[in-house]
């Protein structure tokens, strides 16, 4: 349930603030002298109770100056950016822009960090801002507990085991980086109790090329170390697997291409947007677990009940697969750059319930490419772009879809039969529109040369959205019609956008019955 916040200050009148359960604590307003607010514990309290915000909302983390993670300390429940967004909604034509502050402390589940430093004492979190630094964060407060006390539990693994931190100047040592993901996914326990017992993945970037390396000893005596102390045995289970990632490259790339499990459970679920997602270590998942599953039920009350989508970005097909589910569609093509992304969308697939009845198909292509032949057969399109917004390819297809029906039409009216808009011949086209993955039979309908009259667009790069905005109403042929804005990253001044646009100018229909003339009496 979501409440209504109270600010310290007068409110702008266009933004409606919500703050999810959880994201503060449940108290009394403190007299004027008490100290200052502590981050909430890792549970919301009694959903009936009135959750009321900190007067500031406070980090009140060590590491903030020094790490490079958090940029603001104050009002975690509305940064800046918030009023600027606002604002830039109100210029083209959304008033009742809202904002989710989600949850403010211990909201990460998905962190990337670096290990430096020396056997006796290694460090392990970000780089300090501007350099190549690493500055040590135990006790971050954005990060999910469990997370700190894996952590913990490494250093003690680096230290016992002699495992020799990277050295990047010399590109000598062991462990270069790490990744830690948490699952709260745990149907044995009642649903209140599975967030703070999250158990964690951890990712292992070691420095060699493979398994086989002369240091593949310390590999499996480190990861030994953390199942015996953490795993599922241990008196605190606390680890949900240990991966390994090997990578040689002197790059500011984390990952290499190898991947191998080493203990623990192989497969990583969620539940998220209504259902259980599979994820493996080298896909996508988002940091912020709860302020997506928020962003989702949002997204899907825009899309039609029986609806054909498209999502493109797709990732393991999050939003396309808890589409199918949760809105009967029609049919779901997700398409995604990243191969790696194909098993966790099959695994998916498999735990959806039997009664999706969909048309449903995974595409290993570039969205960029031919980005028309995505579009066409589709009632709704999604997208969810890295933070660099959307290729300019379709942002040109996207304000060209009159012309391409206009086309259509034409070739319609002059012929006896339906002709489709163009027969595709060329060959690697052709193979990208084959489906990796295709659950259900393929949908053959009139509708095939339809064109999208919504576009739903999800964006963690505000000022690329922006722009994209800005190009997309100019071109006349779409219109704003809601903006909800969420708080992935509390501390930071960064903003994630949900934003529903729909074909033809907003109003349209209004001006035309306006302007019918009446009829004079005789």
């Amino acid at each position: 349930m979501r409440l209504s916040l109270l600010s310290p200050r007068p409110p702008v009148p266009i933004i409606t603030c919500h703050v999810s359960p959880g994201a503060v604590r449940t108290r009394r307003l403190p007299p004027p002298s008490s100290s200052p607010p502590q981050p909430p514990p890792s549970l919301p309290q009694n959903p009936n109770q009135t959750a009321l915000p900190s007067l500031t909302c406070t980090l009140q983390c060590p590491h903030f100056q020094s790490c490079s993670g958090c940029t603001h300390e104050l009002n975690l429940h509305r940064p800046v950016i918030v009023e600027e967004a606002s604002e830039f909604f109100k210029t083209v034509g959304v008033s009742d822009f809202t904002f989710d502050s989600c949850r403010l402390w211990e909201w990460r589940c998905r962190a990337k960090l670096a290990v430096r430093g020396t056997v006796e004492s290694p460090l392990i979190g970000l780089y300090q801002e501007g350099t190549h630094n690493v500055v040590d964060i135990p006790d971050c407060k954005a990060h999910h507990p469990n997370i700190n006390a894996a952590v913990d539990l490494l250093r003690q693994g680096i230290t016992e085991m002699n495992v020799e931190p990277y050295d990047e100047d010399l590109g000598t040592g062991d462990l270069r980086y790490i990744q830690m993901a948490v699952t709260t996914y745990d149907t044995s326990l009642p649903a209140s109790e599975r967030y703070r017992n999250g158990k964690v993945q951890v990712a292992l970037v070691w420095n060699s090329r493979n398994e086989n390396s002369p240091s593949s000893n310390k590999l499996n005596a480190l990861a030994t170390f953390l199942w015996r102390k953490g795993g599922l045995k241990s008196n605190a289970h606390l680890i949900h697997s240990v991966w390994a990632n090997f990578q040689t490259s002197t790059n500011n790339i984390i990952f290499g291409n190898r991947w191998r499990h080493l203990l623990g459970e192989r497969d990583f679920w969620e539940h998220v947007g209504g259902i259980d997602i599979s994820l493996a270590p080298s896909s996508f998942g988002q940091a912020n677990t709860r302020a997506f599953d928020v962003l989702l039920r949002k997204l899907q009350k825009y899309v039609p009940f029986g609806a054909s989508v498209a999502d493109l970005y797709a990732g393991a097909g999050v939003i396309g697969l808890s589409l199918a589910a949760t809105r009967k569609c029609r049919s779901v093509k997700c398409i995604e750059i990243n191969k790696e992304s194909k098993l966790s969308f099959e695994k998916t697939i498999d735990r959806l319930s039997n009664s999706v009845d969909s048309s449903i198909s995974w595409h290993h292509a570039d969205a960029s490419k031919e980005p028309l032949s995505w579009m066409l057969g589709s009632d709704v399109i999604v997208v969810d772009p890295p933070r660099k917004g959307l290729d300019m390819s379709l942002v040109d297809a996207l304000q060209n879809i009159p012309k391409v029906e206009h086309k259509a039409q034409s070739s319609f009216e002059s012929s006896s039969t339906h002709t489709k808009i163009k027969d595709e011949k060329r060959p690697w086209v052709l193979r990208a529109r084959e489906a990796s993955v295709q659950i259900g039979s393929k949908t053959t309908s009139d509708d095939d040369q339809a064109l999208p009259e919504t576009l739903i667009y999800i964006s963690c790069g505000w000022e690329s959205f922006k722009e994209d905005c800005k190009s997309l109403l100019a071109s006349k042929v779409w219109h704003l019609e809601k903006a909800h804005g969420y708080n992935f990253f509390p501390g930071t001044q960064s903003i994630e956008v949900l934003a529903v646009f729909k074909r033809g100018q907003r109003g349209g229909l209004k001006k035309k019955k306006l302007g019918k003339k009446k009829k004079k009496r005789l």
